[in-house]
């Protein structure tokens, strides 16, 4: 396991020109370190664009190669529209050295925002922890935050990557359900959501303990990933999860 590892979760407005968010994205990543682990907001390149869902799912393979020619050691985790033979998806990917790394399907899909109408639904199968350069990672994509099965299919995880566009008017949900996570779960939380209008914005790292750092008006947040700290909590409070 990797002992220590710079994090940042991200927290940008999406814009209707999917360029502009793009430079937004790639910029961010180059203010932070060559090995950082980062988490963009979900859809943050397109929003949910339904008006110009095709433009949409082709720009994403223009964003992927950009991104994927980005030098360093970042890992990069974040959402993209894409067309499938089956349907279109919500897809979180995880990018590293040039290559995607890990990909999986947003599951739950949210039925207030039309995203069912829209989407189709990924498989629960998809959602289990993987490890990259030591480190055991989960993803759970904005509305799959509320269902606390998939939590348990997380558990052992280091950290757990919280893509969303949550809606303003529940961001108390937000913080409330991304700091229970971290703490039932003994890992970290990044918690990367959108600065939209209707979004809340809440972007932030929790660690093990339940200590929180919010993004606030910033584009980015800072923090550190310490393997002592997941293990330090684990022997704490020792709940049977084994990591």
């Amino acid at each position: 396991m990797t002992s220590k590892r710079p994090v940042a979760t991200l927290r940008f407005a999406t814009l209707p020109d999917y360029t502009t968010n793009l430079d937004t994205l790639v910029r961010s990543l180059e203010s932070l370190p060559s090995n950082a682990i980062v988490v963009a907001p979900e859809v943050c390149l397109t929003g949910f664009d339904y008006e110009h869902f095709d433009a949409a799912c082709a720009f994403a393979d223009k964003a992927l190669e950009r991104l994927l020619a980005l030098p360093g050691e970042q890992i990069v985790i974040l959402t993209m529209i894409e067309r499938r033979k089956d349907g279109v998806y919500n897809v979180a990917k995880v990018l590293h050295r040039g290559r995607v790394v890990h990909e999986q399907a947003k599951v739950k899909l949210f039925k207030l925002g039309g995203e069912d109408s829209h989407f189709a639904p990924g498989s629960e199968t998809e959602i289990v922890p993987f490890e990259m350069e030591g480190i055991r990672f989960g993803i759970l994509i904005c509305f799959e935050l509320r269902f606390k099965s998939l939590w348990q299919k997380l558990e052992g995880c280091d950290i757990i990557a919280l893509p969303a566009q949550w809606g303003r008017l529940r961001s108390g949900h937000f913080l409330v359900l991304s700091e229970a996570l971290a703490v039932m779960n003994q890992c970290y939380v990044l918690a990367s959501d959108a600065a939209n209008s209707e979004t809340s914005g809440e972007s932030g790292i929790i660690s093990p303990f339940g200590e929180v750092a919010r993004n606030g008006n910033a584009l980015c947040l800072e923090g550190e990933y310490s393997e002592k700290e997941v293990q330090r909590m684990r022997r704490y409070l020792d709940v049977g999860i084994n990591g």
